[in-house]
């Protein structure tokens, strides 16, 4: 029987891409869902994120006990948790973009604008940029991947950094922590490197 995989749907993310992708990398049961009860039902989770920490807060935040469902999945049921760009920064414990809004805090840190001190550096930071992993990081690996972002999440303990890139300074391109992955990057516009980042979350047993 094909596991579910729950893709949240929060008026937030580019959904079919990624459900695209997670198919492409071998996923069968993806259900495209904001209904809670399906959720704790998931035998993995998927959180994508377009657009700003705060909008993507309020979106999910807006949804009747889909927060609790997913954390019950997750600190409770062990289901592996992965969280794609803003996806990613919301499991921060605040974001400052467009003032100071509350993320997930499940992993500790804070979501900051990026600076840089090169004029010739900019911002967006957008492209294709090298992802190096920190030892022992689940399911990361060196490579290259596609970021588009102009936030960066700055976590609290330098454990849950899983992987850096550089982009007028040392940016976290992916945290990490129990069974909850999160990359900055976008793995669905990463081409081979990320299909097979997905494929090693589709066969993850942390």
């Amino acid at each position: 029987m094909a596991e579910i995989l729950a893709l949240i749907d929060y008026g937030a993310g580019n959904l079919h891409s990624v459900a695209n992708a997670l198919k492409a990398a071998g996923a069968e049961g993806v259900r495209i869902t904001a209904d809670p009860d399906v959720v704790r039902a998931a035998d993995r989770i998927v959180l994508p994120g377009v657009g700003s920490f705060k909008s993507c807060a309020a979106g999910l935040r807006a949804i009747p006990g889909l927060i609790e469902a997913m954390a019950e999945r997750v600190h409770v049921g062990a289901a592996p948790f992965l969280g794609i760009c803003v996806g990613m920064q919301l499991l921060a414990t605040r974001g400052v973009e467009h003032g100071i809004t509350d993320g997930l805090d499940w992993i500790g840190g804070e979501v900051r604008p990026i600076e840089v001190t090169d004029p010739a550096i900019k911002i967006p930071h957008m492209g294709w940029n090298d992802v190096v992993v920190r030892p022992h990081a689940p399911l990361i690996e060196d490579g290259e991947a596609y970021f588009l972002h102009s936030y960066h999440f700055v976590p609290d303990d330098g454990h849950h950094v899983a992987a850096m890139t550089d982009h007028g300074g040392g940016i976290v391109a992916a945290v990490a922590r129990d069974t909850i992955v999160g990359v900055q990057f976008h793995p669905e516009k990463s081409q081979s490197f990320g299909l097979e980042l997905l494929g090693r979350f589709l066969d993850w047993r942390p």
